[in-house]
């Protein structure tokens, strides 16, 4: 445990495999106490390659327990993302009295001077996902038209009381109901005029919200994320559309026609939610894949190559009107803290002083400003490196500046600023800022606007500071945690 612990690029408290390549979230599930983590894994190689699942778990969203290979490739193909259900109610006949986890997955199959063919299969587990069953029916959904059929999401819709599968189809998305997992029937499609379609539909999400918390103003939620396409420099993202679902057809709403994109960042891709979430907990809880297909497969990586994003929950909030669907660091994260630097009212050559006498690599840093100041924050500096993160009141946007973070030469485009808009409620900006060894996230607005980067520093670059135009600049508050993840006792 040592040695993985001391790689440059590993973060602290972001979960990676302990080697070899990781890519999408898969069968995110809540079952027994346990938050199942499976995802896209090629252990044979540091790049990706014949897909399996693998697969961590956590009691906490903070410590995470590796196992191993949940499912492998067989003579029928490898195995693409998917999903993960608690069957409650027995609905496939694969458990007793005792509830069990079906794993609903894309089966991917190359024959030589054939196109590849895209099928969607279930496998089943009794002893809370340390062992699976491949359905001998396999696959249960087959399509002769879409190339690209892949990546289901299956949920149970109470009203309805049956099983709900999205999948991404190409530059659409199709929705199935069944009774039993097993025999799906078609329902419809969307997307087509909808959304951007600079890439492919992939890794799709549906799922109610409450705006505000107000049961009467619900809405349904759809995430999809679009893959790498060379003629756009963004590279792969995640954009959201908000609607109404009657358990066959997704209506969008009017504010789904202009397109929305989830983080402003680089890399996070592929988010998808827990399903089986407790209805005492009630959050909508997810976790994305802390990279880009532009560059993923050239990354700095000593052993092992990917990572995943801190697990988030997301809500539906009215800001002036507009409905937006905010992102917030889930609390389990705080028991991670140890308190480093609180200061109120601080000036900014007094924050700049206590910030510059500070050396760390994994941290979170809180603040808050009045808005309509000009202020940023430089993290992991040192020589010629920094990251900088920062909010432009002119152009009412945070940002985080990654030209000169660190290692870039792997890729042409890494390098650059990325920017979301903000909308400051109550005239204060406030900014939560997380660092790891080769991440930054940032959480602006109470989850407003979100950036995600990569980022790769020399260990040495563990510096900080803070710059504001205005030399009567002033926080309204700062405090800075290192982020130390440490077993429950």
């Amino acid at each position: 445990m040592s040695t993985v612990a001391k790689q440059n690029y590993r973060g602290r408290y972001h979960y990676s495999p302990k080697e070899k390549w990781m890519n999408d979230p898969n069968g995110l599930v809540y079952f027994a106490g346990e938050y199942h983590l499976f995802y896209q894994h090629h252990p044979g190689g540091m790049t990706w390659g014949p897909m399996h699942w693998g697969h961590a778990a956590s009691k906490d969203l903070v410590h995470w327990e590796e196992f191993g290979i949940a499912l492998a490739p067989d003579e029928n193909g490898t195995i693409f993302s998917g999903s993960a259900v608690v069957d409650w109610r027995n609905t496939t006949g694969f458990f007793g009295e005792e509830p069990g986890l079906v794993a609903i997955y894309t089966r991917h199959c190359e024959a030589e001077g054939t196109p590849p063919v895209q099928t969607q299969c279930l496998a089943f587990s009794a002893d809370k996902g340390r062992t699976w069953t491949k359905y001998e029916g396999n696959p249960v959904l087959a399509h002769d038209v879409y190339a690209d059929f892949r990546d289901p999401k299956v949920f149970w819709h109470v009203e309805t009381r049956r099983w709900v599968m999205i999948l991404a189809c190409g530059q659409t998305v199709c929705l199935y109901h069944s009774p039993d997992l097993k025999a799906w029937t078609f329902g419809s499609e969307f997307g087509d005029g909808l959304g951007f379609h600079g890439g492919v539909w992939e890794c799709p999400d549906l799922f109610p919200l409450a705006v505000d918390g107000d049961p009467a103003r619900t809405r349904w939620v759809m995430l999809v994320s679009v893959g790498d396409d060379p003629a756009f420099p963004e590279g792969s993202r995640m954009q959201y559309f908000t609607g109404d679902f009657d358990g066959i057809s997704f209506v969008p709403d009017a504010d789904s026609k202009e397109v929305r994109w989830l983080d402003g960042g680089r890399d996070h891709y592929a988010g998808v939610s827990w399903s089986d979430i407790p209805p005492e907990d009630g959050r909508r809880l997810t976790i994305g894949w802390m990279s880009n297909w532009k560059y993923a497969n050239l990354t700095p990586a000593d052993m092992f190559r990917g990572a995943m994003t801190v697990p988030r929950e997301l809500a539906l909030e009215d800001r002036d009107g507009v409905v937006i669907l905010a992102q917030r660091p889930v609390r389990e994260l705080e028991r991670a803290r140890v308190p480093v630097l609180t200061l109120a009212g601080a000036t900014r050559r007094e924050a700049e002083a206590a910030l510059q006498a500070l050396r760390l690599d994994s941290y979170e840093l809180v603040a808050e400003a009045e808005a309509g100041r000009s202020f940023a924050f430089k993290v992991r500096m040192g020589g010629d490196q920094e990251t900088v993160v920062g909010v432009d009141a002119d152009r009412e946007e945070v940002y985080v500046d990654r030209t000169r973070s660190g290692k870039h030469e792997f890729h042409e485009q890494f390098r650059g600023v990325h920017t979301a808009a903000l909308r400051p409620r109550g005239g204060r900006i406030d900014l939560r800022i997380f660092v790891d060894r080769a991440s930054v996230e940032v959480f602006a607005c109470e989850g407003q606007a979100v950036v995600t980067d990569l980022i790769f520093p020399d260990p040495e670059s563990t510096g900080l500071s803070l710059e504001a135009d205005d030399e009567d600049f002033r926080l309204i508050s700062l405090s800075v945690f290192e982020m130390a993840p440490r077993l429950p006792e």
